[in-house]
């Protein structure tokens, strides 16, 4: 309710209502629940455009590999906003279309850390030995080559979405994201800012929480490359 508007934390509303009146808490879990599935848009979507090219030029070589290479080149060198407002200009100016547009702008780095793990196994003697008896490229990648992949993509993906977080919030700023009536955390920062001085807590909030997301998948990320370095060195 209007009446509610602007409230500092209480009993009733433990984080206070925004300039509608509307619990904060309750905005946070919905606004937490859009961000985490936009960064996996973006995660999804960089995995997808990046991994199989990178295993399949990693194993093979030559000059498949150095066309994709220079194809993942070129979309490196877009600056991610300017792909993103490209992206948004033509899909229509929702979460979806801007966080494609961050996965592609991710897919080169998911293409070059796959294509270089898969190319430190592509002349291992038991790859040969695949390729001598007729085995398929693709039956190779998946029998052989993924799994050695895999530990080093579990650090990417889990980096990758927490910069899906942060990005986000970058394109709510700027009016790419979340559209009124929904909201993420991006979008609650927007609409605080220009209720700094009214009330500091609901950009505080939202700002948090961001803060909290990125740094527990960043300790994720550091456990799981710390038992792969201990797998590795056993």
């Amino acid at each position: 309710m209007l009446t509610d508007r602007l409230r500092s934390p209480s009993g009733n509303h433990p984080f206070g209502t925004d300039e509608l009146g509307r619990d904060q808490l309750a905005r946070l879990l919905f606004a937490t629940r859009i961000s985490l599935w936009a960064a996996l848009q973006a995660t999804v979507v960089g995995v997808v455009l990046g991994v199989p090219p990178g295993l399949f030029t990693g194993t093979v070589g030559g000059r498949p590999d150095g066309v994709v290479s220079r194809a993942f080149d070129a979309v490196q060198s877009i600056p991610a906003l300017i792909l993103a407002i490209a992206v948004v200009a033509v899909l229509g100016r929702q979460l979806t279309p801007a966080m494609i547009s961050i996965g592609i702008a991710f897919s080169p780095t998911f293409y070059r850390v796959s294509r270089a793990a898969a190319s430190t196994v592509a002349g291992e003697t038991y790859i040969e030995a695949s390729r001598s008896m007729g085995q398929k490229t693709i039956r190779i990648v998946v029998d052989h080559v993924l799994g050695v992949v895999a530990a080093a993509l579990v650090v990417v993906i889990s980096t990758t979405f927490a910069f899906g977080v942060l990005a986000e919030a970058a394109l709510s700023y700027l009016g790419l994201g979340a559209q009124p009536p929904s909201a993420s955390l991006g979008s609650m920062l927007t609409s605080a800012a220009n209720l700094l001085n009214a009330s500091p807590q609901l950009t505080i909030e939202p700002g948090l929480v961001i803060v909290m997301i990125v740094l527990c998948i960043s300790l994720v990320s550091d456990a799981v490359q710390a038992v792969a370095s201990a797998g590795d060195g056993d």
